[in-house]
């Protein structure tokens, strides 16, 4: 069994991080990418970054590594099939901050897995799943730091709020293999208007909210999307800022997960073989989306 919930790396509190840029208590955690924080004080922001990021020496990953280079993440390759839900486009920039100046980090591998509408990850044992490959794959930074996926917005399983797990995998500034390994949150709203459409509304309720959630009252409020219409589904753009200098940052990565052991607050995915019935459409348009899409308050069925 896969630890997919154990972190790796440490997320910066907002004050950290304001010291990790050079910016004053208070300042905004805006800069503009290549640009020292005191030339970005005095101009429009370009760059806005999410949350900055200790990356830590690779001793795992805790998880499937298929080694899928891909964009487009909703297709099984054992059988072509494609997994049924809304549309999300999700964009991840990463930056490597050093004494104040923010980059684009080209090259970084940048990693994201979730469950599927029913709440069923691929190729796991507890799910009945080996073999498939729905829903994981993996993208390398462009030249602007950029890496974009195509997928579908997450489902949910018990003890656990709606998520996506995210891996960076880069190189430190001694030259050792570093990785940060968070997840990604949407707002208790969004999670509730898009879970009553289908084909999210077949399993119900679910029993975990993001309030309730170990590990989104760790760091969720630093990780949190916000998704915007495009079309028929959505897309969201996430920016990461990486400290890559601190080589001995965080615990060694061999521990036996969050609260809760391995699988983090709530143990593990369920077992046994995911609903029958379910729809398997296919896929939309994997067209870029445009660099402003328009805002929507609530997401509606897909």
């Amino acid at each position: 069994m896969h630890d997919d919930d154990e972190p790796v790396g440490r997320l910066l509190s907002r004050r950290q991080a304001l010291v990790t840029l050079g910016l004053a208590t208070g300042a905004g955690l805006a800069v503009a990418a290549g640009a020292t924080t005191a030339q970005a004080a005095g101009r429009p922001a370009t760059t806005t970054i999410d949350c900055v990021a200790k990356p830590e020496m690779t001793e795992g990953p805790y998880f499937v590594d298929e080694g899928l280079n891909r964009s487009d993440i909703r297709i099984d390759t054992s059988d072509g099939s494609v997994s049924a839900g809304t549309k999300l486009t999700l964009d991840l920039s990463i930056l490597q901050i050093t004494e104040g100046v923010c980059a684009p980090l080209a090259g970084a591998q940048v990693d994201i897995w979730h469950c599927d509408a029913a709440g069923v990850y691929s190729d796991e044992a507890a799910n009945n799943s080996v073999g498939k490959t729905f829903l994981r794959g993996y993208q390398l930074t462009n030249s602007r730091g950029v890496a974009r996926f195509i997928t579908v917005l997450p489902g949910w399983y018990q003890g656990r709020t709606v998520h996506i797990h995210l891996k960076v995998r880069t190189t430190g500034t001694d030259g050792n293999p570093y990785e940060f390994t968070s997840q990604l949150f949407f707002s208790e709203e969004f999670n509730a208007a898009f879970l009553a459409t289908e084909p999210y509304a077949a399993k119900g309720t679910p029993d975990t909210t993001n309030a309730t959630d170990g590990i989104f009252n760790t760091v969720g409020d630093q990780m949190l999307l916000s998704p915007q219409r495009q079309g028929r589904g959505w897309s969201a753009c996430f920016s990461i800022g990486m400290d890559l200098s601190d080589t001995a940052v965080g615990a060694p990565d061999g521990g036996m997960g969050g609260p809760g052991g391995p699988g983090g607050p709530g143990g593990p995915p369920p077992s046994g073989p995911p609903p029958s019935g379910s729809p398997s459409p296919s896929p939309s348009t994997s067209e870029s989306p445009s660099e402003s899409p328009s805002e929507s308050p609530s997401p509606s069925a897909s």
